[in-house]
């Protein structure tokens, strides 16, 4: 695994491994919640007649404590008890969507260090009956399951810091084509769809191909989590302080509501209540996903710090106990299915101090009653995929970037063939008309005499940028880019073209000479950036749930 340097055989302490929530935003029916904003669509055997209208009313509300323990009993329990542990371990493919090279793999930086991308998933799936008593849904068991907690797990290549990004789980975007490994079926594209969808259209690699296809951002692993897996590690955990700044009970009439009843002030939740706690939208602030969404990262944070500081384990009893839930609570790549890969993985995690993590939420705006992405989260994804720390205590970072290595040279500027597609339109401003022809006739005019404007509608490009479908025409792509002043790191390989594709970004709506725009560092203030090691924070209690 690129960046693995854990030292193999030895169980880590349990203060240097962390302790994840996966979260997610909307609304998935607590017990007995008639809730109606969430949806399924697209997975196996997905209806779309009343059985749909009813899955609209109950959507999730809960967040999986992925990364608890990573891997805890391994040595000293012996082989066949390894082997045991390496049995509980469920995994699946990576990635099954069909544009699998459209994020780059992540390069080493300048001391041959690799940044770790980790997908976190929580899946809504009622197929136990655990899982059903949890959920709360009597009319969903067996049915697709959807992703509806998807957190980005960033550990920088110098493992000076972590970043973690989670996605609204009714966020519209494109979902790729996937293929299921298991039983060879095929899902067409999709565009405008809830990103939660993608888990029932394949199984979790479809996910992560959605996240590289919204973000380019290379994801290394995934790891994937149920209702009872969360509970089962909760508990095998111990008690996590949350606070509350009045009493609460997460309770209506009409039964909606987790079911979370606290007195005001800070409690030790595990268990059962530990998922009402990572479920609860009526309640908190203005009962919205936002709410929740902070309520889950201010559970992930205090995890973190109870493991690191309070929670060392002698008793081999309750360390098999936290082995046995970890391996049984995931699902995981096929790069994570061994006992000593998770060891090595625990081993970068525990590298990371606590008040350099930073949890973060993809600042969205609304679009009916679902949300999509701003131009905030693409400067979010940016930052990770520039492996740019989001507490903003990084170094000074080099703004040149290194020349790439070109197998194959440009061909002369009249044999190559350009389609340059309109990207100009943005959040706040319409797309510029004419915008691509004008760009054609520049080409033209430098010499490209193939080139031609795609008479297609204007989407929504952030930044300029030249694509290539294959390695014999990077050379092409490169010259097309420094006839237009395109810097070469603007150049990207992605099979979603067929050739050499300008596409003219938001970044130049007008002139002859494209700028690149200057670089902003800086974690949107949208993203809700909060650190690890903040002890202060409290969930607000909204007065018409207190008790």
């Amino acid at each position: 695994m690129a960046g693995s340097s854990g030292v193999r055989g030895e169980v880590p302490a349990v203060e240097d491994t962390m302790s994840l929530t996966a979260q997610e935003k909307g609304e998935k029916s607590e017990k007995g919640e008639p809730a109606g904003d969430g949806r399924r669509g697209g997975g196996r055997g997905a209806g779309r007649g009343p059985d749909r209208k009813r899955r609209r009313r109950r959507a999730l509300r809960w967040s999986a404590t992925v990364l608890a323990v990573v891997i805890l009993g391994a040595a000293g329990a012996g082989y066949l008890y390894y082997e045991h542990l390496n049995a509980n371990i469920k995994h699946d493919d990576l990635n099954i969507g069909d544009d699998k090279d459209r994020a780059a793999d992540t390069k080493a930086n300048s001391a041959g260090q690799t940044a770790l991308n980790i997908l976190l998933i929580g899946s809504d799936a009622r197929d136990t009956a655990a899982n059903q008593k949890l959920g709360g849904a009597k009319y969903d068991f067996g049915g697709p399951p959807l992703a509806d907690v998807q957190m980005l797990l960033h550990i920088s290549a110098d493992r000076s810091n972590m970043s973690v990004v989670s996605m609204p789980r009714d966020t519209l975007l494109d979902i790729p084509r996937c293929t299921d490994p298991d039983d060879g079926k095929t899902y067409g594209a999709l565009q405008g769809e809830m990103t939660n969808v993608s888990l029932g259209r394949g199984g979790p690699g479809c996910t992560v191909a959605t996240w590289e296809k919204l973000t380019d951002i290379h994801i290394d692993h995934f790891m994937m989590i149920d209702f009872s897996g969360v509970v089962s590690m909760a508990d095998a955990i111990g008690g996590v302080p949350v606070c509350v700044d009045a009493n609460v009970y997460s309770h209506t009439s009409t039964g909606k509501g987790s079911g979370l009843k606290l007195e005001e002030g800070t409690h030790s939740v595990k268990g059962k209540q530990a998922l009402q706690w990572l479920r609860t939208r009526y309640g908190f602030e203005d009962d919205t996903d936002l709410a929740r969404a902070k309520a889950q990262h201010m559970y992930m944070n205090s995890m973190v710090r109870e493991l690191r500081a309070n929670a060392k384990l002698t008793n081999p009893n309750k360390l098999r106990k936290l082995a046995e839930a970890a391996t049984k609570a995931i699902t995981v790549d096929d790069g994570l299915d061994t006992i000593t890969k998770m060891y090595d993985l625990a081993g970068e995690l525990q590298k990371v101090p606590t008040d350099r993590i930073t949890m973060t939420t993809m600042p969205n705006r609304y679009q009916g009653s679902r949300v999509v992405p701003t131009e905030d989260a693409k400067q979010l994804f940016r930052l990770v995929r520039e492996d740019i720390a989001l507490d903003g205590k990084d170094a000074k970072k080099a703004t040149a970037s290194p020349s790439p290595t070109v197998t194959d040279a440009a061909a002369p500027n009249d044999r190559i063939a350009v389609q340059v597609h309109n990207g100009t339109y943005s959040d706040t401003l319409g797309a510029v008309r004419g915008r691509a022809t004008a760009v054609t006739e520049l080409l033209t005019g430098k010499g490209f005499t193939k080139a031609v404007a795609d008479t297609s509608p204007a989407t929504a490009v952030a930044s300029t940028v030249v694509r290539y479908p294959s390695a014999d025409l990077q050379g092409d792509a490169l010259a097309v880019a420094k006839a237009l002043g395109v810097p070469a790191a603007q150049v990207k390989k992605s099979t979603a073209v067929s050739g050499v594709t300008v596409l003219v970004g938001a970044d130049w709506r007008s002139g002859t000479a494209y700028k690149a725009p200057v670089k902003d560092d800086k974690t949107p203030d949208t993203a809700g950036a909060i650190n690890a090691s903040d002890t202060t924070q409290c969930m607000h209690v909204d007065p018409a749930y207190t008790w």
